[in-house]
């Protein structure tokens, strides 16, 4: 049996922000939010409180309730994929998440050197559009406590780091920009990552991307700004200096994929410049994602990409900055009534979590958390 609350909805219904609530029972805001996440059951005192002020029964804001996965199967909606012939097979290992009430099962993908953290299995194939029948693992732990974020910034481990430590699992899903903000139109995420453009490009691009939304207000949570350049081998011992040295017979690159922020920077550079990509080796030499382009160039491969400046400092590489470009978080404006979503505006907050981005990846964090309402 697990302890639940309805304390979120009593509170809004009550017409109650969390910090009001907070001071009338003798608490921090933080307190209230970890109640309502279930990451912290209260005291018999403080619940008393909370009944009184709510004009409630205890027993109507705390219930002890079976697990939500309380079947040892499930069936669950298969996070769209990209078209690039990827299915479920049978034994696969997911993550499950709870996103506005609907079960979200996400492949769960390992690092280089350790096997993948997971709480269910795919019992049959699945693809594209399908349910996925996918069997529990040990015992049910806390889905709805659980952000998925979809976005290509390799900094999510970070931030996961930080709010696990509030009881908040982040789970997230390597996509690029474009297909990030596909998947929350689709509402089958919480948070879309995506690049956007520095001064009034940039605010011609949330304008966009509003609208684009229709009558689904969003909200945009504004994370770090980044450079975006040239990566390139450490010493880069083919003398590149910018986009026009991409023509040399003698350069290869490794490209992104379409609708990925570094591909369209590219492009944009290339248009700019008026050179054609077929001129360019390697132009069609795709990889998914900011590290496994980088380690094209790492390895010999490819010499240089367009990536971030914290890309290559991950793998030793060196840089030449071109653009900084916002890295922000989008959502529904509904979401931000979510503790675990009011939690990871916290933890942006945090001068802890900005000194460990600035300083070991060069982010700028200085607006992290700022809501462009």
């Amino acid at each position: 049996m697990e302890v639940r609350n309805n304390l979120a909805a009593l509170r809004q219904k009550r017409g109650l922000a969390a910090a009001q609530l907070a001071a009338a029972v003798g608490v921090s805001r933080q307190s209230i939010y970890a109640m309502e996440s279930g990451s912290y059951i209260p005291n018999t005192v403080i619940a008393l409180k909370l009944a009184q002020i709510l004009a409630v029964r205890v027993e109507d804001i705390f219930h002890l309730q079976e697990p939500v996965l309380s079947s040892p199967s499930v069936e669950a909606e298969l996070l769209p994929l990209p078209p690039d012939g990827r299915k479920i097979l049978r034994g696969q290992p997911l993550h499950l998440c709870d996103v506005h009430g609907r079960l979200v099962a996400v492949p769960s993908e390992s690092d280089s050197w350790s096997l993948p953290a997971a709480d269910a299995v795919a019992v049959a194939d699945a693809s594209g559009d399908d349910k996925v029948q996918a069997e529990i693992l040990g015992e049910e732990k806390g889905i709805e406590k659980r952000l998925l974020l979809a976005g290509c910034d390799p900094s999510a481990p970070v931030l996961g780091r930080y709010l696990q430590k509030h009881g908040v699992d982040l789970v997230v899903v390597y996509q690029n920009s474009s297909q990030s903000v596909e998947l929350l139109k689709q509402g089958v995420i919480h948070l879309a990552g995506t690049h956007i453009a520095e001064g009034d490009k940039g605010a011609s691009e949330l304008s966009a991307m509003r609208k684009a939304f229709g009558k689904q207000p969003i909200e945009v949570i504004r994370y770090a700004l980044w450079e975006e350049g040239i990566v390139v081998r450490e010493g880069n011992p083919k003398g590149i200096h910018g986009i026009e040295d991409f023509t040399r017979k003698t350069i290869k690159i490794v490209n992104r994929e379409a609708g990925a922020g570094c591909r369209l920077l590219l492009d944009s550079q290339l248009k700019r410049q008026g050179i054609s990509s077929k001129s360019i080796r390697g132009y069609d030499h795709v990889e998914l994602g900011h590290l496994p382009a980088a380690r094209q160039v790492q390895i010999g491969e490819a010499d240089c990409c367009i990536s971030t400046r914290a890309t290559a400092r991950v793998l030793g590489l060196d840089f030449i900055p071109l653009v900084s470009k916002w890295y922000d978080l989008v959502l529904l404006k509904s979401s931000l009534e979510l503790a675990s979503i009011q939690l990871l505006l916290q933890v942006l907050c945090q001068p802890a979590f900005r000194r460990e981005l600035e300083g070991l990846w060069g982010y700028d964090m200085r607006s992290a958390g700022m809501l462009l309402s």
